[in-house]
């Protein structure tokens, strides 16, 4: 007998675990022959589909099938604890030092055909449904879902949880309320009512929604899955690692090589006479949250870049995170471990490099963005702030932004007010101001005007925090967006996001929440940063090339872990999870929507200098379309954004089909006029050899329109033929009703539209976008297709819905093969 299944045996017939051997089959040596099934109970090595229950034959057919899935999860556990037991002790010589470490029994007990097909077995529901193709593993009937603006008609209907969302279907409303996983922040068990069991799930997009189930252990089920789903233990087990793109036109290596750190700062002109780019941190030896490429003064040794990395937290010396035109330097770096009275040579060295860096000024300014007295509480600890008695040159000032622990409690605060069960004017306001949320948006706004205003005047500016990953961050990329208008465009963001977030080191793993680790390292830093753009775009709507939906796009995919691009806490996590090889990016996507993003107001040349917004209190306003974006009833039907972005894409469907037909004409008034009798005595032919010439006249006035995309040199005489040849003339007719039938005149208004053809229902969430073909009103999961149409005098790729990429093919296949 196979030593392999030895072990089974013995499990099998042992009477110590009863249930195993009535699971069992006597001939347990040929279990492992079978074929394999999934999870929905049908053979996949079948061509008749059969249930596994009916196939009598085959050692398959011996399991026993009548104990329970909970049942057989209890023996699953202990089926792999006595395989441990039983390898270790056949194949661990007694005695032996360290011998657990030379052996590993999950390794062995994964290579054997068997217990792979009884952990299938075992492990896996043979009742799985699925509900759009995706397996469902829970489903809960006759759920109620609370609206607090809407108690006396709660929605009701059936709840699915799949390995990645918890779906509520109202089949009467015609309404799906998709919540992903990893977006749950809380889950809190109501006290029992008379209807059934409250379970309240709150998310890190702001959604709160209470489902009321009608029995209370399927709710305590129902909050041990979601508690163990929305925040894995590994890494990956992260939904990025397993999510696939339903668009087959976006390929998973999208977006990861839109950015380069080295290709941004040659953009400001790094590295020149004052600045280099060191190679010191190549493999991360200098600091392993920086990138690879650090840029410092040209000027400064590599002794003294040593040691200010060891003078500085977690080894984040000053480097160059910006260069403005005028030569002045933005810096970045953490906290010094000074203490009360400690120095660093070095440290001081690298400073003063920083300061003659800059030939226009003699000083520089040192930003520390913490509140001054939990700097001093740091100096107890042995860290703190520089000593201006120490450092040459330099004017230090604090800027009193809280740390990560004021902000999370504010930000709960905040969404209390939003969540109020009795809703009323003072005590929302109320609510609002003691958060303090608004207050902590104007600190990092008024810190990032502060360091701009100083890099415009000329003057070096280093800034940095405790450890230099968060607020520093805030303030950096505020500051630059302030002062460039190219991090103001669509891909300027992006690289500021990469540069200053990604390859500096933010601890987006930590931050957001993704895994079950310390509660007291999240923080709402990132959703900030958002909060502050919007500000600044409300102010100055004509100086961004992207809108609000963008920011809010951003913000719910960085805590959604979709998308491997924010996944770890710095460039070196995300290099050695190979993330770009085993994730798509987020970029790909926005690159595949940009349609979506783009403020209609933009104006490239409305603000080229320094953006100075008016930071007075009354202008910091509370960001309804974020923190309460899920309420119904108190949005407008169509948001202005979106309206313009209609009107512009008509527009541009309209010019574009006006400037094809512009060419048609202008092809058809050349042959006409070649075709047109001469009297030109130098132009005149023979009666005989006139059909000839005319032809030859033809073919060289088509040449003029070579570009049409329907026009080449082999098919000129065929396109507006006069002659004989009837098949051609009906090609060519048939091609020009195709292109004015192609481009639609008349677009869909969108009011009045409370539903997709898929009968997704359109809230004040939803992007409505048009078809560019049939000008039809669609959600975005319908209209997931671009084409160019024949009507468009450019070849430009447009929205189209699935209908029409479809008939836009298959004509132009058609016409490819006449």
């Amino acid at each position: 007998m196979n030593c392999a299944t030895y072990p089974w045996m013995k499990l099998a017939h042992s009477v110590t675990i009863p249930c195993v051997s009535q699971m069992l089959s006597s001939n347990v040596a040929t279990v492992g022959g079978g074929g394999e099934h999934d999870s929905i109970g049908k053979s996949t090595d079948s061509s008749d589909g059969k249930s596994e229950t009916n196939q009598g034959s085959g050692p398959d057919g011996q399991l026993n099938r009548s104990l329970s899935f909970d049942g057989r999860r209890k023996v699953w556990a202990r089926v792999e604890a006595h395989w441990a037991r039983v390898t270790l002790d056949r194949s661990v010589p007694s005695g032996t030092a360290n011998s657990a470490d030379k052996h590993d029994p999950q390794g062995a007990i994964g290579e054997q055909p068997f217990y792979q097909r009884i952990r299938s077995w075992l492990t896996n529901n043979p009742q799985t449904q699925t509900y759009q193709q995706s397996p469902v593993m829970t489903k809960i009937e006759n759920v109620r879902m609370l609206d607090r603006y809407n108690n006396r008609k709660p929605s009701t209907g059936t709840l699915y949880l799949t390995a990645t969302h918890l779906i509520f279907v109202d089949p009467d409303a015609k309404k799906e309320t998709w919540v992903l996983l990893m977006h749950v922040a809380t889950v809190q068990k109501l006290p029992l009512s008379t209807v059934g069991a409250p379970l309240q799930i709150r998310c890190k997009t702001f959604l709160s929604v209470t489902f009321v189930l009608p029995r209370e252990r399927e709710c305590h089920d129902l909050y041990t899955s979601l508690m163990q789903m929305s925040q894995p233990f590994h890494i990956e087990d992260l939904y990025c690692f397993h999510y696939t793109s339903s668009l087959e036109e976006i390929p998973r290596t999208a977006g990861w090589t839109f950015f380069d750190l080295e290709t941004e700062f040659q953009r400001m002109g790094v590295p020149n006479s004052n600045w280099t780019m060191t190679n010191l941190n190549k493999d991360y030896q200098l600091c392993d949250t920086y990138p690879q490429c650090l840029f410092v003064p040209s000027s400064v040794s590599t002794i003294v870049l040593v040691g200010s990395a060891s003078f500085r937290s977690k080894g984040r010396l000053p480097v160059l995170t910006y260069l403005h035109k005028n030569q002045a330097a933005l810096c970045r770096c953490s906290q010094p471990l000074s203490g009360f009275s400690a120095r660093c040579v070095e440290d001081e060295q690298l400073l003063n490099g920083i300061v003659q860096a800059n030939p226009n000024a003699k000083f520089m300014y040192v930003v520390d963005t913490r509140p001054r007295i939990n700097a001093m509480a740091n100096r107890a600890a042995g860290k703190g702030y520089e000593n201006e008695n120490f450092y040459e040159n330099i004017k230090f000032q604090f800027c009193g932004i809280e740390n990560i622990h004021v902000m999370r409690s504010s930000l709960s605060k905040l969404l209390e007010a939003c969540e109020l069960k009795t809703p009323s004017m003072a005590a929302f306001i109320n609510g609002v101001q003691s958060s303090g949320w608004l207050r902590h948006i104007h600190a990092i706004l008024d810190t990032s005007l502060l360091v701009a205003r100083s890099l415009k005047e000329g003057v070096n500016v280093l800034v940095h925090c405790s450890d230099g990953w968060d607020r520093t961050a805030q303030v950096c990329s505020l500051a630059q967006v302030l002062l460039d208008p190219y991090y103001r465009t669509l891909q300027g963001f992006q690289s500021l996001i990469e540069k200053d977030w990604l390859s500096f080191g933010h601890k987006f793993t930590d931050r957001c929440g993704y895994l079950q680790s310390d509660a007291k390292e999240t923080s709402p830093v990132f959703t900030q940063l958002v909060d502050c753009m919007w500000q600044l775009q409300r102010a100055h709507p004509s100086a961004f090339q992207f809108s609000e939906r963008l920011l809010l796009h951003l913000h719910d995919h960085v805590y959604s872990s979709q998308y491997g691009t924010f996944v770890g806490n710095c460039e070196k996590d995300r290099l050695d999870l190979k993330l770009s090889d085993r994730t798509y990016s987020l970029w790909g996507n926005i690159a595949s929507h940009l349609d979506e993003f783009l403020n209609p107001l933009y104006k490239s040349d409305a603000y080229t200098e320094l953006l100075e917004p008016n930071l007075v209190p009354s202008n910091i306003l509370f960001w309804r379309g974020l923190y309460c974006r899920f309420e119904s009833g108190v949005h407008p039907r169509e948001s202005i954004a979106d309206v313009l972005l209609a009107t512009r894409d008509h527009s541009t469907s309209l010019e574009m089909h006006i400037a094809h037909l512009q060419k048609r004409i202008t092809a058809m008034k050349t042959l006409l006029d070649v075709s047109t009798p001469v009297t030109d005595n130098r132009l005149a032919v023979d009666d005989e050899d006139d059909e000839q010439q005319l032809g030859l006249r033809l073919k060289k006035s088509m040449q003029v329109v070579d570009d049409h995309p329907l026009s080449t040199s082999k098919s000129a005489d065929s396109v507006f033929s006069d002659g004989p040849n009837i098949e051609n003339s009906i090609t060519s007719s048939y091609q020009l009703r195709r292109e004015i039938d192609s481009v639609c005149i008349d677009w869909r208004s969108l009011r009045n539209i409370k539903e997709c053809v898929c009968s997704t229902p359109f809230d004040h969430s939803s992007k409505k976008s048009h078809c560019w073909r049939c000008g039809e009103v669609f959600c975005t999961r319908c209209l997931d297709k671009q084409t160019p149409l024949p009507g468009h005098a450019t070849h430009r790729p447009v929205p189209v819905c699935r209908a029409c990429y479809r008939e836009v093919r298959l004509s132009s296949s058609s016409i490819t093969s006449t």
